[in-house]
């Protein structure tokens, strides 16, 4: 499937939010997804994939998740420098700030006149934010890449209530896990996994992938796991069709 690609500024109180946009070549409507970059931004890798799931026949905005700072336009490198200046991002960035942004690309995405659906993604930090975003009721399904924080409300400059808020979540959920993540071990995902069924959030799927570790999808660098990156693509786009 072609795609056309756009860079686009998302009106919001705080200030505009860059973003780009893949979408479909040829005219039509599609289920529209918000998928959130890990804490690097709009790098090449994130929008590779954005590219691969836009390709199955959906229109995908990525945006900046630190766009009204230092950081706005800004596309870190995957080293040091880079991981130290998109934590500070996040360091500096309220949950409320989070969400009042998720606010905005959700409201821009379902005025388009090709989305008929709204769905979430994201990846590390972008998988918690993805699954703040599923506690809009706009939202059908979320699918969470290796999200961090999650457990212990870590995300922005304060603790998230993202567990506590579950709850409050009607879409569908799913939650991809690697087996070897430091960052989301397994005592953090049994806590994870135990608060939602405590919830009672019952229409949840999850996945494990064995030896995945941290941003196994990331296809830069030693930790990528292109077989398990195919395989987490396929299940998510399943998911998001609805099986």
């Amino acid at each position: 499937m072609k795609l056309r690609e756009d860079e686009v500024r998302v009106p919001s109180a705080a200030g505009e939010i860059r973003a780009v946009v893949l979408s479909p070549v040829g005219g039509g409507s599609f289920p529209g997804v918000l998928l959130y970059t890990d804490i690097f931004q709009l790098t090449e890798s994130t929008l590779r994939s954005a590219r691969r799931l836009a390709s199955d026949g959906f229109v995908v905005c990525v945006p900046e998740i630190y766009p009204h700072g230092e950081l706005g336009g800004v596309a870190l490198e995957f080293d040091d420098a880079g991981k130290a200046r998109g934590l500070a991002g996040a360091a500096a960035t309220s949950t409320a700030q989070f969400d009042a942004d998720r606010v905005a690309v959700l409201d821009y995405l379902e005025r388009r006149a090709d989305v008929s659906s709204l769905l979430v993604t994201g990846f590390c930090i972008g998988g918690h934010l993805a699954f703040r975003a599923a506690l809009d009721a706009r939202v059908s399904a979320t699918v969470c890449f290796y999200p961090t924080g999650l457990h212990n409300g870590g995300l922005g400059s304060d603790v998230a209530d993202s567990l506590a808020r579950a709850s409050e979540i009607r879409g569908r959920l799913m939650v991809v896990f690697g087996s070897r993540d430091p960052h989301v071990p397994a005592e953090a995902r049994l806590a994870t996994i135990g608060s939602l069924y405590g919830s009672g959030l019952t229409d949840l799927e999850l996945h494990v992938f064995q030896g995945g570790e941290h941003a196994f999808m990331r296809d830069v660098g030693v930790r990528h796991d292109p077989v398990l990156t195919d395989l987490a693509f396929a299940e998510a786009v399943s998911f998001f069709r609805g099986r």
